[in-house]
């Protein structure tokens, strides 16, 4: 027997299963299941399910995995009564399934109603923005923790903060009045899904211009009375850096990372402070090369960006980036890697900066952030959280417990470089 409790119909149900992986039979899901058996096993530490709409694809998946115990469910993002059936089984529900704004809704609508905890990999900002009004209150009456963007984004950018500001506070006794985080080396790339969501976005957007209000608004994933502070929109422009020593570009990501942080922030009760200030770019090579790489790259992204915002131009492209279910060889997967540096600014004193280094042994696209969506999974399942309920983000909802995960399991450390 699992956690035996009481669904929102007032009927007993048995927890029997810490985590469901919803999505099994995709790319990245199936990672996240090889990673959850290779660290886990089935049943012993860690009772888990792998879980999606095709039996034999399913079957298929936990062959190649060599585990014919493990558990698999059937169900459809499309039925909500195969979902309640699906999520009242587990504590966690950790989902691959994207675009989430075509299929994740129900899902999440479920765990908020049934008290069952939530990870997913969106970088959909709409779509988390719609959630958080849809599920927010519901899922704290509940006991749920929602979380997205448990992968490279946002956790590198959210956690790293908390270093950051541990350090900070431990060292002189006051959060960093800013941070910059700035991406160094790279080597991977990003994941089909990524691009599906990314595309599907720029598709909503045509027939909802509020979306790009939204994803210019740098505080759009606030509490709505909380939308404001001293940030401005993401840069488009190359910059040099003079703490880095290095010419800068805008960072694609930036544009979910920052806003992830922000609500960290918020939620927390503004712990970093109400005129915190957060940004992200991409260093480029030192020396004479600095300012035309960065060039060249802030044109490629502007010409990239405008590209998906036309239709015709987004179908092309469609067809020539890597697609939903698609990924690289484990081979390149193990090759990869990412290493990332933030920057806290004391409030007063240049000599008391803390900078914190945030690595991964695996590409961020693929491997590293299958990881870190288990390991998001299993601290939600097994750790004693003593965070709130709601739609949340790794920071607040995982913190330190993740922290620990992530360096002890999944590759992905956050070292302190130095400390004046």
């Amino acid at each position: 027997m699992g956690d035996v409790i009481k669904n929102r119909y007032g009927v007993l149900v048995d927890r029997e299963f810490d985590v469901i992986v919803w999505g099994a039979t995709g790319f990245t899901g199936r990672l996240v299941a090889e990673h959850l058996l290779q660290r886990y096993g089935v049943g012993d530490n860690l009772r888990w399910a792998m879980a999606g709409r095709n039996l034999p694809k399913l079957e298929g998946v936990r062959d190649d995995l060599g585990a014919p115990e493990l558990p698999i469910i059937v169900a459809d993002s499309n039925d909500d009564d195969s979902l309640n059936a699906m999520v009242v089984r587990a504590r966690v529900m950790c989902t691959t399934v994207g675009p989430y704004a075509l299929y994740g809704s129900r899902l999440v609508a479920a765990c908020a109603a049934h008290g069952t905890h939530y990870c997913d990999l969106t970088g959909e900002v709409h779509w988390m923005r719609r959630m958080i009004d849809a599920h927010h209150d519901q899922a704290r009456a509940s006991g749920a923790r929602i979380v997205h963007t448990c992968g490279f984004d946002s956790i590198p950018s959210d956690l790293g903060v908390v270093r950051v500001q541990q350090e900070m506070v431990a060292r002189h006794g006051v959060a960093a009045a800013a941070v910059k985080c700035r991406i160094g080396e790279f080597k991977g790339s990003f994941s089909g899904g990524t691009v599906a969501s990314m595309l599907n976005m720029m598709v909503e957007s045509d027939l909802d211009p509020g979306i790009q209000e939204l994803l210019h608004d740098p505080y759009g994933l606030n509490p709505e009375d909380e939308r404001r502070g001293l940030d401005g929109p993401e840069r488009t422009l190359p910059e040099y850096d003079t703490d880095f020593d290095a010419w800068t570009t805008p960072f694609v990501m930036a544009v979910i990372n920052t806003k992830v942080v922000r609500r960290s922030n918020a939620l927390l009760g503004y712990v970093y402070g109400r005129e915190f200030r957060y940004d992200e770019a991409m260093l480029m090579p030192t020396g004479l090369w600095g300012f035309p790489a960065a060039a060249a790259v802030s044109i490629g992204s502007s010409l990239f960006n405008a590209a998906t915002g036309v239709a015709g131009l987004r179908s092309m492209l469609a067809r020539l980036l890597p697609k939903p279910g698609e990924g690289p060889s484990r081979q390149a997967r193990e090759a990869g890697m990412f290493d990332i540096s933030l920057l806290g600014k004391h409030p007063s004193d240049v000599a008391a900066h803390v900078r914190i280094r945030v690595h991964g042994d695996r590409d961020p696209g693929y491997g590293s952030t299958a990881k870190m969506l288990g390991e998001s999974a299993v601290c939600l399942a097994k750790d004693s959280l003593d965070t709130p309920a709601g739609v949340s983000t790794p920071a607040v909802a995982m913190g330190d417990a993740l922290l620990a995960r992530l360096g002890d399991n999944a590759g992905v450390t956050f070292e302190l470089v130095d400390s004046r």
